[in-house]
């Protein structure tokens, strides 16, 4: 299991409001956008991170977690589990203090990396239905 539930409540209650949202667009098809307005309303700020950089759910967007011009405290990362890893190593180079890959990303040696680099991580579950549980 890669999410205890004093881990994801760590991530949900205490490590930060501002959340990157990797993979997040305007496509409302797609589970990021319905996982990012459960977030909102639970009190996140979302922040938009995808190749088209555009502004989601009111928030501008920025095409990398480096073009972030402040701290964010949890890295959601909606990608495949092949780009999940790259994308775990650029949130410990941001300085997030979390990352959650969401439910069929997995990524072993990424979940290893950044545990080992300090960060808390839960792999494999999302968090728009573990806050409600909170």
């Amino acid at each position: 299991m890669y999410g205890d539930p004093a881990t994801i409540r760590k991530i949900l209650t205490e490590l930060g409001d501002t959340w990157a949202v990797v993979g997040l667009s305007n496509n409302q098809d797609r589970a990021a956008y319905g996982v990012a307005r459960v977030l909102q309303r639970f009190g996140k700020r979302v922040i938009p991170v995808h190749p088209k950089a555009e502004t989601v759910h009111g928030e501008p967007g920025y095409a990398s977690l480096a073009d972030i011009p402040f701290k964010v405290d949890v890295v959601d990362v909606f990608v495949n589990s092949e780009l999940a890893g790259p994308v775990a190593d650029q949130a410990a180079a941001v300085g997030a203090e979390a990352v959650w890959f969401q439910l069929g990303v997995i990524d072993e040696a990424a979940y290893a990396r950044t545990r080992e680099a300090g960060l808390t991580m839960v792999m494999d579950r999302c968090p728009a239905i573990e806050i409600p549980a909170l």
